[in-house]
């Protein structure tokens, strides 16, 4: 008996490695080598609150903002007015209390079906197109592809991350801007706050169905296990990056769908970029575009080929020079 439960022990280990292997070729083979940089025509400029198009400026160039906020937005005519409303409202008493802050607010319609655009264009045309622009992709790239076409687009000397269905209280920027403080002195003035919900674990656990506290805590353990180890919430759509860091990291990300923040955040680690995590305010918000299963199993693979990829070879990192 113990000779055939050893046999089929070892041959269970042997078809386990011949499956790792095979995927390792085929997460390498399929690779793509250069992140994807390309913007389209229709994507190198905005258009003003006049209706006159201006061209979209570069993150290489020296920052003429204190502030950029990136908002990606998808199908969200319903959601975005509130969290623009709370974000504005904020950054313009801000603005009141101190004159030298400055600030923009960046939509990236990503492909939307809907009305987003012309909602984002409402704020635009109330507060200028100095102070909230709207840039409209061709086609939905995912929300890390629209979060990087915003950040390359930015002016800020520091720019955050932000859902557009408003889930973390706009005012925490303030928690995040102290604990990219924290950090200093940044080395290549580069550094990331990142808003976490770590602490809100135990409650949304008695919110949520078995299988689906089952998925999350298989997702955290593949995040910890393949790439991220220091960072408890890596999904919290509320980010600080100092310019030099958002340049450096968004140049080198592959991943442009749900699981983007984890190879942005893995970039960030290989590159020595020094990283903080803060507890921020987060409500549910009805409307989310993640579909349970489906988004876990794609966030599953693109975790494994985030590790082996970058294992392999098949993507590399290559610092770009400091602007």
């Amino acid at each position: 008996m113990e000779p055939l439960l050893g046999d089929a022990v070892a041959a269970l280990a042997a078809l386990a490695a011949a499956a790792l292997s095979l995927i390792t070729i085929v997460a390498h083979i399929t690779a793509t080598k250069m992140p994807n940089l390309h913007r389209h025509e229709e994507e190198k400029f905005f258009v003003n609150a006049d209706g006159k198009k201006e061209s979209i400026p570069s993150i290489h160039d020296p920052p003429t903002k204190e502030l950029s906020v990136v908002v990606p937005s998808y199908n969200e005519e319903d959601r975005l007015p509130l969290m623009m409303d709370e974000a504005l409202d904020y950054l313009e008493k801000r603005q009141k209390r101190d004159p030298a802050f400055t600030y923009e607010v960046i939509v990236v319609d990503d492909g939307s079906k809907d009305q987003t655009a012309k909602v984002a264009m409402k704020y635009c045309k109330k507060y200028g197109s100095d102070k909230v622009r709207v840039l409209t992709l061709v086609k939905n790239r995912g929300k890390g592809g629209a979060v990087k076409m915003g950040v390359f687009s930015s002016r800020g000397g520091k720019i955050l991350m932000a859902d557009a269905d408003g889930a973390t209280k706009f005012a925490d920027i303030e928690k995040v801007e102290e604990g990219l403080r924290n950090l200093q002195p940044w080395p290549r003035q580069m550094a990331i706050a990142c808003g976490s919900r770590a602490h809100l674990e135990q409650d949304s656990i008695t919110q949520r169905s078995y299988f689906r506290t089952l998925l999350m805590y298989g997702f955290h353990f593949l995040v910890w296990f393949l790439c991220v180890k220091e960072i408890r919430d890596t999904q919290c759509g509320f980010k600080l990056l100092t310019r030099e860091a958002a340049s450096q990291t968004f140049s080198a990300l592959h991943i442009e769908r749900w699981a983007f923040d984890v190879e942005l955040l893995y970039i960030a680690q290989c590159l020595k970029i020094p990283i903080a995590e803060v507890a921020v305010n987060w409500t549910e918000i009805d409307g989310s575009k993640l579909v349970p299963v489906w988004s876990w199993l794609q966030m599953g693979r693109d975790l494994l080929f985030i590790r082996l990829r970058y294992l392999t070879g098949a993507w590399r990192l290559e610092t770009s020079k400091s602007n």
